[in-house]
């Protein structure tokens, strides 16, 4: 069997300062430092045993990292060993779980989705035959043992190679096999293709794949503008569905090379489409001077709310991205508004687009409300792991 985790030297013991029992016998996946009677020096990812406030009760075993806010990470309800076979027990779940999305038309999706999978820190995306390693922080980094996930990847599901991200974004490493810098792959048989070793996330933004589904549906006839288009998955999407026209905008200009090279794999008209390498906001506000429209807008921005102490900041900026999105938006048309910022709710994210219809002057009717897909499930009792919103407003 793959060593899949980095084993511990001794197990941890750790006790409740206040009675959670119940939040974690609920499935809540983690404890807060500052809920723990003492914090205890240990390795990051080291394995440790939670008792009960009166420490007595063993309730979890888990992932232990003392200099994070998130001390510990629930692996196992009521204390069950944490080893190898455990590891394996768990990714073989994932695989099954995910049997419903892996078609021959579809084969970019996400494997392990870390707390969701109750692989805490882990995530794994595939694309293809090449398999991405994310580790969520140095707790994740000292508990999996990446080299030994990626044989066990190579070996379950005939891939040809798997590298690990690093922290910051910056760079990847082989940890096995021999896997394709830019794999393609298909979803719902559009061509797209990775860049696992630079690209934003892993590469790709593979929770988005069912909203792109709904704009390819809606698209025929219609032009389309794609905010913060990246490698352009919405705007092939819209041009697959028959779009007549579709105009992406992204501040990067190696994403939007990428967006041209995803329309022509995909056989779509180049005199179709129009690639802007620009600032969107400084796009809109020039657009909307030249009464320019739009049948379809799309706003998917990256989190502006990388913590808790930015939420304010980044309502603001919200509010001013969807206002000025919303001018542009033919009478009749679609806005698509999204947020992939896990401090901004679903309920306040409906706030902020409320104000922006308000102060753009458009009256809006609710057509959907989506999130992530079925390859990146979360724990009911914790909500702030559905970090996805994506809202379909028709304007009058």
């Amino acid at each position: 069997m793959s060593q899949l985790l980095h084993h511990s030297p001794r197990l941890i013991r750790l006790t409740l300062a206040r009675d959670l029992v119940r939040s974690v016998r609920s499935g809540h996946p983690w404890v807060y430092r500052d809920a723990l009677r003492d914090v205890p020096q240990a390795q990051p990812g080291s394995v440790a045993e939670l008792f009960a406030s009166d420490g007595r009760r063993r309730i979890a075993t888990g992932m232990y990292d003392p200099g994070s806010p998130v001390a510990f990470r629930v692996c196992q309800p009521e204390g069950g060993r944490v080893d190898d076979e455990w590891a394996s027990r768990q990714l073989e779940r994932a695989v099954h779980l995910r049997q419903s999305v892996t078609t021959p038309q579809t084969t970019g999706y996400r494997l392990s989705n870390g707390e969701g999978d109750g692989l805490p820190g882990l995530v794994i995306d595939l694309y293809g035959t090449t398999g991405v390693l994310k580790l969520d922080g140095s707790g994740p980094e000292g508990f999996w043992n990446a080299a030994g996930i990626g044989e066990w990847l190579l070996e379950k599901l005939s891939l040809k190679g798997v590298v690990c991200r690093t922290r910051g974004e910056e760079g990847a490493e082989v940890v096995a096999g021999d896997p394709d810098v830019e794999p393609e792959f298909l979803e719902h048989g559009l061509k797209f293709t990775s860049n696992v070793q630079k690209g934003q996330k892993t590469g790709f933004f593979l929770d988005q794949r069912e909203n792109r589904r709904i704009i390819r549906d809606l698209s025929a006839g219609k032009t389309v503008l794609n905010l913060f288009s990246y490698t352009g998955g919405f705007s092939i999407a819209a041009g697959v569905g028959g779009a007549r026209k579709v105009t992406s905008v992204d501040s990067a200009g190696p994403a939007v090379a990428i967006c041209d090279r995803h329309w022509r794999m995909n056989g779509l008209e180049e005199g179709n489409h129009t690639s802007i390498a620009t600032d969107a906001f400084e796009f809109l506000e020039q657009t909307a001077g030249q009464g320019r429209r739009w049948d379809i807008v799309i706003v998917d921005p990256p989190s502006f709310a990388p913590s808790a102490k930015s939420v304010e900041r980044a309502k603001g900026a919200y509010q001013k991205l969807m206002t000025a999105a919303a001018k542009v938006v033919e009478p009749g048309g679609l806005l698509a508004a999204s947020s992939c910022s896990s401090h901004i709710s679903e309920s306040m994210f409906l706030e902020i687009l409320v104000s922006a219809m308000s102060q753009s002057r458009r009256r809006a009717r609710v057509a959907a409300i989506t999130g992530q897909p079925v390859d990146h499930p979360w724990p009911l009792v914790c909500p702030e792991l559905r970090y996805l919103k994506f809202v379909l407003l028709e304007l009058n």
